[in-house]
């Protein structure tokens, strides 16, 4: 089973965040941070990755470490789970609507961490959570994870709808980028041989 199990303490936050990516979409989420919560839960599902995620952060400050770390946790374990990608299918896409907003999220588990974010809102909060600790979000987990993720939100109204459809087209990107494809089996998926971040 690829699973994994991180830890992070620093001064702002301490995080602990266990993956298993061949799950069955189970997740157990708490940050502090209601819309966080409900977002990482829609990554779980949707990606078919147990997730249980459990911050403790500077919220009387504001969000941003809270959801930055906890995207950097989340990128580690995954990418710990990942091991060599031996064998996974690699990329992946997703199209996902949500009434009238629609995203598309493409990933690469290339280990050469990117972001491409093409997301943009009408309001500076979403409750209590700035709109912009999003794209910290999503830097900070496809810097960790090790994927190349690019994130467009091809037209929507609602801020909620469009931020939902973004963490859904993540997940089912990743659920088919990190499948095993049966027909390379222990074949990492680079003409190089490996996938390295330092080469």
């Amino acid at each position: 089973m690829r699973q994994a199990n991180v830890e992070r303490k620093t001064k702002e936050t301490e995080i602990s965040v266990t993956v298993n990516i061949d799950g069955t979409g189970a997740y157990t989420v708490s940050t502090g941070i209601g819309f966080l919560d409900h977002m990482l839960e829609q990554l779980s599902r949707h990606s078919m990755i147990d997730l249980n995620v459990k911050a403790d952060g500077d919220l009387h400050i504001d969000y941003h470490h809270t959801t930055e770390d906890t995207g950097i946790v989340i990128g580690e374990a995954v990418k710990q789970a990942l091991g060599d990608r031996a064998g996974i299918t690699r990329y992946g896409s997703a199209l996902v609507p949500l009434d009238e907003a629609l995203t598309r999220a493409v990933v690469d588990c290339s280990n050469r961490p990117y972001l491409f974010w093409s997301v943009k809102f009408s309001r500076p909060k979403l409750g209590e959570m700035d709109t912009e600790l999003f794209r910290e979000w999503f830097q900070a987990f496809a810097q960790a994870a090790g994927l190349t993720l690019h994130v467009e939100n091809l037209y929507g109204e609602n801020n909620h709808h469009i931020v939902e459809s973004a963490y859904k087209a993540l997940a089912r990107a990743l659920r088919q980028a990190v499948t095993m494809d049966p027909r390379a089996e222990g074949m990492v998926p680079s003409t190089k041989g490996m996938l390295s971040d330092q080469d």
